[in-house]
């Protein structure tokens, strides 16, 4: 085990591979890959875990580092202490705050994420290797499967048991508050932007419940924007949300429904409804801007200036353009591309009278669950929400 090590010098290290995807890795500083997390990244190759889980893992090595630990070494009660460190609420001393301001401490999903990570690596290395038996054992549990769990499954009434992460966050009943767009922000954004690509963004954001991976990630292929497309899968003006691994600005959609392109005409993946307003402003940005410096790559969105114009254009652009049309148009907060899902989603609740299963499908979200948890609670301060507390405090006419 190297154990001169500054930790910082530990890093992930992204490698182009020849179909135009991503691997990661993990370096030493004299440039060598770590070779128990070679082993454990190799299981993700192409898939679009590999890199969050790259730099999780880079993040705890650097913490068993400094602790002087090494896997044949570690113990559940040192990983349950490490979760403990970046966030975790565990009933132990944990030792030093692993992550110190700047860096903010995880959240509950992406301590759930460090856990399925954890195990996962601990699991392989000690299965593979054959080490460290007792961490094996703990790591390696099951629970009595839920009527969640059954309903999930296929042949589900067989089940008798499912795998467990003892490392996870307890999961409770809880409502998320999601993060909407302030009350009018969509002709404030609309007057705050500079061109036909970024008022087309706004739009398209705000007629969908699209992803900004999605979006940014889209191929001129994959607008069927008139009726009755060759696709044949939905009459309306719609578009196909593919995930490619092989963007060259690295944009992906979250989600990896099966999906073809035969003679140009694509079929599958994720398909969203398009507005007439979307259908407007795609013809004035592509008759205006895209026309004159398209490159020829085929992907919608590109770069208006600099060195690259012409090139596509990057998620973290697009959060740039919208974080910077917030504050011109004096909005308060940080005006981020997913609060327009949310902000549409809530909208569809609303004319729909609170329709979970219509808001599922039009904002392609995971389950009604899903929906019912982040939704499906009333706003404190609705109109409806004050009226039924002042009936309850005799306080009515």
């Amino acid at each position: 085990m190297r154990s001169t090590l500054v930790l910082d010098d530990l890093r992930v290290q992204k490698i182009k591979r020849a179909d135009g995807s991503w691997s990661y890795a993990i370096l030493w500083p004299d440039y060598s890959v770590d070779e128990e997390a070679e082993r454990y990244l190799r299981l993700y190759e192409g898939s679009g875990s590999q890199e969050p889980y790259a730099y999780y893992l880079v993040d705890h090595l650097r913490w068993r580092i400094r602790e002087g630990l090494t896997t044949e070494t570690i113990t559940m009660l040192d990983l349950r202490r490490y979760q403990g460190a970046v966030g975790a609420q565990v009933a132990m001393p944990y030792g030093q705050p692993w992550r110190v301001p700047p860096k903010r401490p995880y959240g509950t999903s992406a301590l759930a994420l460090s856990a399925t990570v954890l195990k996962g690596f601990y699991l392989h290395q000690c299965v593979t290797r054959g080490i460290n038996g007792q961490l094996r054992a703990e790591l390696d549990v099951e629970r009595l499967p839920t009527k969640a769990d059954k309903n999930r499954a296929f042949l589900g009434h067989t089940m008798t048991s499912v795998k467990t992460n003892p490392l996870a966050p307890r999961q409770g009943t809880r409502r998320r508050h999601p993060k909407m767009l302030p009350d009018g922000a969509r002709p404030e954004l609309m007057g705050a932007v500079n061109t036909a690509r970024d008022e087309m963004v706004v739009t398209w954001l705000s007629d969908t419940t699209l992803r900004i991976g999605g979006l940014t990630g889209l191929h001129l292929v994959d607008l069927h924007l008139r009726e009755n497309a060759d696709c044949g899968e939905d009459k309306a003006p719609h578009v196909h949300v593919c995930h490619r691994q092989g963007n060259p600005n690295r944009a992906k959609a979250k989600k990896k429904e099966d999906w073809k392109l035969v003679d140009g005409v694509i079929t599958g993946g994720e398909i969203y409804r398009a507005s007439p307003a979307m259908v407007s402003s795609y013809f004035k940005y592509m008759t205006t801007e895209y026309a004159k410096h398209a490159t020829g790559h085929g992907m919608l969105l590109i770069q208006l200036s600099g060195p690259s114009i012409g090139e596509p254009w990057a998620p973290d652009a697009a959060r740039g353009m919208l974080r910077r049309a917030g504050r011109r148009a004096e909005l308060p907060g940080r005006i981020k591309p997913h609060a327009f899902r949310h902000t549409t989603t809530n909208k569809i609740l609303d004319v729909t009278n609170n329709n979970s299963w219509v808001a599922k499908e039009a904002g392609h979200w995971a389950s009604v669950q899903t929906v019912e948890e982040v939704y499906g609670h009333p706003d404190m301060h609705s109109p409806e929400f004050v009226s039924a507390l002042k009936t309850v405090w005799g306080e009515t006419e």
